[in-house]
């Protein structure tokens, strides 16, 4: 028999980016051997919640076959580092004093110091030039103290062993919402930031009407003498329903609406955030308001928020690949999703949290963020064009299959260990995606309750699919069948790899190098981008939180299109889009034969 470190878990060959990327990231030097001897250790950590030994052997089993936990699990569960299981926070509300923003400013150091991901919402920040009622002193604005969080990032990034990763995001009438959308146009401003715009639905409603829209600000913190008339109620960050704002001035909707996308059109940046359509379909919309999300947006999250994330591998689920008899195992991914939710719940009880106030928000809510990755890969060992309807239909099914499978193993939960403590069943059944699951599990819920507020959420996945054996990432379409991959290394410059995609390199196994592609071979390079809104429409009604996806651009793609892409994302249903320019400066870890480059966001 093979020694693992030259197999994966599935009994075939370990590329060497699995076997790297498992030295770079996730190996215990000194105690690991083999990518199995790791396995082995998170397995019994996060095992230790389990009255019943065996379960350790059977999270040793889940990993790698079907499915693998985020990267913080895989490198601090069983160590001994002070670090978190979870890759992603939402930080607390940003008080409007100095006192407040440096607190909120040391608290995500901290977070990010000890391996978290961190969204901040800026908009409680007074506008650029505003005086403040306390002090009468006059404010910089919110992105001048975002790029004292940048500073603080880079800083630390120096210091430890993965990139930090921070989102912010700013409410579209922000009276400083211009200046944040160029925040970062010509490159190098706010790099450790991802940016997104909260859209409304108000701003929506005035960009099809195109009527001019108010940039305003609560007046209880602004001086006499600031803009004053007229005022209108909003509800905004920080308050539990509407206050009193002051108009700052007022714009055209439709121009700033247009400012917003041609900045992501020439950068990729900002993304945007329906942030309403968000709050309509939480879960636990009756005691939260979500404003911000992670760092790669498929996990919004109320303030001091936080989510573990764990993927599984939908190639592991195809029999007898690329023939006439190729099929997927539903019955095998349930069972595996099930399993999976059992392990992410027990990494709430194990993980450490750098603040307390994390600590009592996951315990109080017990969200998890299980998702897939390899989808791209699935579908074409399947024979399904990913940009087809065929291959859709296929996507929602699995997907759909995850979703059932992890509410009702989060029911058995409940029924073996209680429900989550802020559950409140009667107004959890009309949040509007549990009163779409199956009427038997709605039943189910109401007279046993469910272990976790959140159970679904898919993410970029790109490093976990590298050690799966470089399947597709996430639900991403194939990038190309044969591409370059930059490599961020502890000890030295960054590594450039040669890679195949793991579905292509398997025809080909199977069918012969000189073969050609498989039929339904589809790529980045060769698909519209209105695919990708497709088949992210497709998933998101058995997704409870949110997918992390980037729509790829292809050269000559013109504005008028993107344009039509960010209202086509309103208009289907989407919680949010981010696009990635052919030729963008930003975030090139991906690479063509030709040079281009891929989104870096998505695919770190």
């Amino acid at each position: 028999m093979k020694k693992i470190e030259d197999v994966t878990a599935a009994g075939e060959p370990l590329p060497s980016i699995s076997r790297r990327i498992w030295e770079l990231r996730y190996r215990q030097e000194g105690s690991e051997a083999t990518l199995a001897d790791s396995f082995r250790r998170v397995a019994r950590a996060v095992a230790q919640p389990e009255s019943d030994p065996e379960w350790a052997g059977r999270f040793e089993g889940l990993l790698g076959q079907g499915f693998l936990p985020g990267g913080r699990i895989l490198a601090g569960a069983g160590t001994s580092r002070r670090v978190t299981l979870f890759n992603c926070f939402v930080m607390g509300v940003v008080q409007d004093s100095m006192e407040g923003i440096f607190s909120a400013l040391q608290e995500s150091a901290i977070t990010l110091q000890q391996g978290g991901g961190v969204g901040t919402d800026f908009s409680t920040l007074r506008p650029r030039g505003a005086r403040a009622r306390s002090t009468g002193q006059v404010a910089t604005g919110p992105v001048s103290f975002m790029r004292v969080w940048d500073t603080m990032c880079a800083t630390l990034q120096n210091t430890s062993e993965r990139r930090g990763a921070m989102m912010a995001t700013l409410r579209c009438d922000h009276p400083d919402i211009e200046e944040y959308i160029d925040a970062k146009r010509g490159g190098g401003a706010l790099a450790s930031f991802n940016l997104s715009v909260q859209v409304s639905d108000e701003f929506m409603a005035a960009v099809a009407a195109d009527r001019d829209f108010a940039l305003v600000f609560p007046a209880d913190g602004l001086a006499d003498g600031e803009p004053g008339a007229p005022v209108e109620m909003r509800a905004w960050t920080g308050s539990n329903g509407a206050v009193a704002c002051r108009v700052w001035r007022r714009v055209r909707a439709r121009e700033l609406w247009q400012r917003i996308v041609r900045a992501a059109y020439q950068s990729g940046e900002p993304g945007v955030i329906f942030v309403d359509r968000v709050n309509q379909g939480n879960n636990l919309w009756y005691r939260e308001r979500i404003t911000a999300t992670n760092p790669c947006g498929e996990l919004p999250l109320p303030p001091y928020g936080a989510c573990n994330l764990g993927s599984l591998i939908l190639p592991r689920f195809v029999r007898e690949p690329f023939t006439p008899r190729a099929v997927f195992d539903f019955d095998v991914l349930a069972a595996t999703a099930a399993l999976a939710v059992r392990f992410l719940d027990d990494v709430i009880d194990v993980s450490h949290f750098p603040l307390p106030e994390q600590a009592a928000e996951a315990r109080a809510t017990r969200r998890l963020g299980l998702g897939v990755t390899g989808l791209a890969d699935a579908l074409l060992m399947l024979g399904k064009r990913y940009d087809s309807e065929e291959a859709r239909q296929a996507a929602a099914a699995i997907m759909r299959t995850v979703a059932h499978a992890a509410y009702r193993a989060s029911i058995d939960l409940a029924r073996e260990r209680g429900s989550f403590p802020a559950l409140d069943p009667d107004r959890f059944l009309l949040s509007p995606f549990v009163a779409a699951l199956p009427e038997h599990l709605q039943m189910l819920i109401r007279s046993d309750g469910i272990r976790n507020g959140h159970l679904l959420a898919v993410a970029p996945a790109g490093t976990i699919s590298l050690l799966a054996g470089n399947v597709s990432s996430g639900i991403e379409p194939i990038f190309r069948p044969r591409y370059q991959r930059v490599v961020q290394r502890l000890d030295g410059p960054p590594e450039t790899l040669e890679l195949t995609d793991y579905a292509v390199a398997l025809f080909e196994s199977l069918a012969g190098f000189d073969a050609g592609p498989p039929d339904a071979m589809v790529d980045t390079s060769s698909m519209a981008p209105e695919a990708h809104l497709d088949m992210q429409a497709a998933l998101q009604p058995y997704v409870d939180a949110a997918i992390s996806k980037t729509v790829n651009l292809p050269e000559g793609y013109g504005f008028e299109g993107v344009l039509g892409l960010f209202e086509r994302a309103h208009a289907v249903g989407l919680k949010g889009l981010t696009v990635f320019p052919a030729n963008s400066p930003m975030g090139r870890v991906l690479l063509a034969d030709s040079g281009a480059a891929c989104d870096g966001i998505a695919c770190q």
